[in-house]
């Protein structure tokens, strides 16, 4: 068996037969979570006398069976190294002893008031917002037990948090009344509020354009429906059903301008910008079903059962003063397009095929086929007229059936890709990788996503690889560096060096935090269309 002597630190051991002993020399100490050390080399009563007995067994032993081997072959010491370790802390499932909770959750959740969180610890932490530094938070735990506190036992909050639920659910059921019986009182005593940001936008820009369409179509229409209960032409027909559902999708339209501009809530914190776009396309189907259904629905009716036309000469002038009126708002929409396009360094064409401002997209696309619709519908009755066939007038119908047709396709697909949340361009995704890529924080970045969503505003992803070592630098930087050199002489016991590590460990924690949000800033500030930024740490 195995032989083994233990004196003042000194470990060995003798294997059987006829084998040079090995001898261990080192000094052992065990730490514990605490600090404490234990020193199995110390000499101590029993440990010193067992361990005598124990050398002189062995000695007398090698004596006797390797005198002549012992004397030739010095020992060789092997030093053993024993890591210190802290004791893994179990934190359980759910762990909130050292979570923050802003003051408008501790008063919604908890049921609390602004006084209550007076007596509170209060913390400074770096905020989320852009608009300020630093914001107050509280301790969960904190807040928990003056909750209890206040109401007496759990069951008594989780009552207190019932009925507000239920009072909340009263409100909302009679928010609807609430805001009638508010217009109401506008109407009565008349509203002295100045105009609103939403009126003013239909006095510029897409605004101003859907406007300026409405008005010149809702004319059209009634003078075309005019022109064809005077004569009958199913041309005629589609021109009037034409500005009608130009008219009606153009109001659509600013409908969905008014309600893109509406500010975000919890419900919708990207705010309402797709209204536009949602708008766009249900106008383009709209076109679709409205203008060429009933179109197409005309001009075979014409062909299976034609009838003569009566004076085409109202006719024609009608055309005339909605070709000049459709050409007029066509030029206002190309006006406005080529700006925005300039704006963003875009060509015309690139402009309108991806879409990016979808109501002006659709005046213009609406007028462009007005125009093209009335010389169709003017060559046809041109034709019937000479020829005195009327078969001509039903395939202008048709014609212009099948040029709405193809217009509300094209605006189904545009709105459709952009609904979808398309990516942005290869060039300005490569710009701001490159801008992220060129800090000296950042190692690399992965999974980039850049979503366009609508109306110039980009929302950006990507996970970062951040150096650590630039990262504790710029720590190291803001701080006074014969203070931290003291702090660190002073580190004697574990416990001490755990609250070292803790306090630095947190502090560069934040740091990271400020570097985040300080990429995130210069983002937005080089690409102005970088509305949301995700950074996430990898």
């Amino acid at each position: 068996g195995w032989q083994v002597s233990m004196k003042n630190g000194s470990l060995s051991y003798i294997p059987p037969g006829n084998r040079l002993p090995v001898q261990l020399m080192s000094q052992v100490r065990v730490y514990t979570s605490n600090g404490q050390k234990k020193d199995l080399g110390s000499e101590d009563t029993s440990g010193s006398a067992s361990g005598e007995t124990l050398h002189k067994v062995e000695t007398g032993r090698q004596d006797s069976t390797n005198a002549g081997q012992k004397q030739s072959s010095p020992k060789q010491p092997i030093q053993v190294k024993v890591k210190a370790v802290l004791k893994k802390r179990e934190y359980g499932p759910k762990y909130t002893q050292n979570n923050f909770i802003t003051g408008v959750r501790a008063i919604n959740e908890f049921c609390l008031k602004s006084s209550d969180l007076d007596q509170l610890r209060k913390i400074k932490r770096r905020s989320p917002h852009d608009d300020t530094e630093t914001f107050t938070v509280y301790l969960r735990s904190d807040v928990e037990a003056k909750s209890l506190e206040v109401w007496g036992s759990p069951e008594a909050l989780a009552r207190e948090r019932k009925r507000r639920k239920e009072a909340e659910i009263k409100y909302r059921e009679n928010l609807f009344r609430n805001q009638r019986l508010l217009w109401e009182y506008k109407e009565f005593f008349g509203n002295t509020k100045p105009r609103s940001s939403t009126a003013a936008m239909f006095f510029k820009g897409p605004g101003k354009v859907v406007m300026v369409a409405i008005c010149i179509n809702g004319l059209n229409f009634f003078f075309k429906l005019l022109a064809w209960v005077y004569t009958g032409s199913a041309s005629m027909f589609s021109e009037a059903i034409h500005s009608l559902a130009d008219t009606c999708n153009q109001a659509l339209l600013a409908l969905g301008i008014s309600q893109s501009a509406r500010t975000p809530d919890p419900s919708h914190p990207y705010g309402f910008t797709n209204m536009r776009y949602i708008a766009s396309l249900i106008s383009g189907v709209g076109i679709f079903m409205m203008g060429a259904g009933l179109s197409w629905y005309h001009g075979i009716i014409g062909l299976l059962h034609p009838h003569p036309v009566e004076s085409l000469l109202w006719a024609y002038c009608i055309l005339a003063g909605s070709l000049v009126s459709e050409g007029a708002t066509l030029l206002v929409a190309i006006n406005e397009i080529r700006r925005s396009a300039r704006a963003k360094g875009l060509s015309f064409y690139q402009y309108v095929v991806q879409s990016r401002d979808p109501s002006t997209n659709v005046v213009l696309l609406e007028d462009a086929a007005a125009v093209l619709s009335v010389a169709v519908a003017a060559t046809c009755m041109g034709l019937t007229s000479l020829t005195g066939n009327p078969y001509y007038d039903s395939v202008g119908s048709l014609g212009v059936g099948t040029l709405l047709g193809t217009v509300s396709a094209f605006l189904i697909y545009t709105n459709t890709e952009a609904l979808l949340g398309r990516s942005i361009e290869p060039e300005q995704l490569q710009r701001l990788t490159e801008l992220l890529e060129s800090d000296p924080v950042v190692r690399a970045i992965h999974d980039v996503k850049a979503t366009d969503m609508g109306m110039s505003k980009v929302r950006f992803k990507a996970e970062v690889d951040f150096d650590g070592r630039v990262v504790t630098r710029s720590y190291l930087e803001k701080q006074d560096i014969e203070q931290l050199l003291q702090e660190i002489q002073q580190v004697k016991t574990l416990e001490e060096l755990e609250a070292f590590m803790l306090k630095h460990g947190d502090n560069i924690i934040d740091t990271l935090g400020a570097e985040v949000d300080r990429l995130e800033k210069d983002l937005k500030q080089r690409n102005p269309d970088v509305r949301h930024v995700d950074l996430e740490i990898l």
